[in-house]
């Protein structure tokens, strides 16, 4: 058997865009076993999910897909998050994300939580149904750079707010991004948030942007 090549990765690219999970758990454990660089494995993961996003923004894959690719990801992470933290590779940020108090969707939220550790932040994903204080201590806790609130329902909009003022009045040094089918630029800018994203693959264009990440 010949020894695997960093050339090689661009197949575990290949199978993160196709959503092909078993092939992206080989490979990577193909790529491991070869003692590539883990931050090479973690950098072909990283381009997979970023065509997966651009595709997604373009119309050209929907949601099953992006969800299907995220999985992929998820799995050879997996795989790979031991070894990262054992090489001392580190996420450069942290985001703290959750759908807010009284709002019990998450398939959304699990989408952009999924597409974040994909773009290599480390994620704090504290569910449904998260009250204030919970954000806050989360944030405290962690030291996250990011919040992410997302919520579904019209009548759950008032907590999203709520959330907003309570983390500003705390003097938390950390960028709101929030998001939800009722959710508007508009109401993000009503509410004191940094930013608004439509959907997931913005999201991780939108948390880049705010905390000044290179894509």
């Amino acid at each position: 058997m010949s020894v695997m090549q960093e050339t090689d990765l661009t197949t575990l690219t290949a199978a993160i865009m196709a959503g092909k999970r078993k092939d992206a758990k080989r490979i990577t454990q193909e790529a491991l076993d070869a003692t590539l660089s883990p931050q090479a494995i973690l950098d072909a993961l990283k381009v997979g999910m970023d065509d997966v996003g651009r595709r997604f923004k373009a119309n050209e894959i929907f949601v099953p897909e992006v969800l299907v690719a995220a999985r992929a990801m998820k799995t050879a992470m997996e795989l790979l998050e031991p070894v990262l933290v054992a090489s001392g590779i580190q996420p450069e940020f942290k985001v703290v994300i959750g759908t807010v108090e009284g709002d019990l969707h998450d398939i959304g939220k699990n989408l952009v939580s999924m597409m974040l550790k994909g773009a290599n932040f480390e994620v704090i994903d504290l569910g449904t149904n998260v009250g204030t204080q919970a954000f806050i201590d989360a944030v405290k806790e962690s030291g996250a750079q990011l919040v992410g609130l997302s919520a579904l329902l019209t009548t759950t909009m008032p907590a999203m707010k709520e959330t907003v003022e309570a983390m500003r009045e705390q003097g938390l040094d950390v960028k709101v991004m929030v998001g939800g089918a009722p959710i508007t630029d508009a109401f993000a800018t009503e509410i004191g948030a940094d930013g608004f994203s439509p959907d997931a693959a913005s999201a991780v264009d939108l948390a880049r942007e705010l905390v000044g990440a290179a894509a």
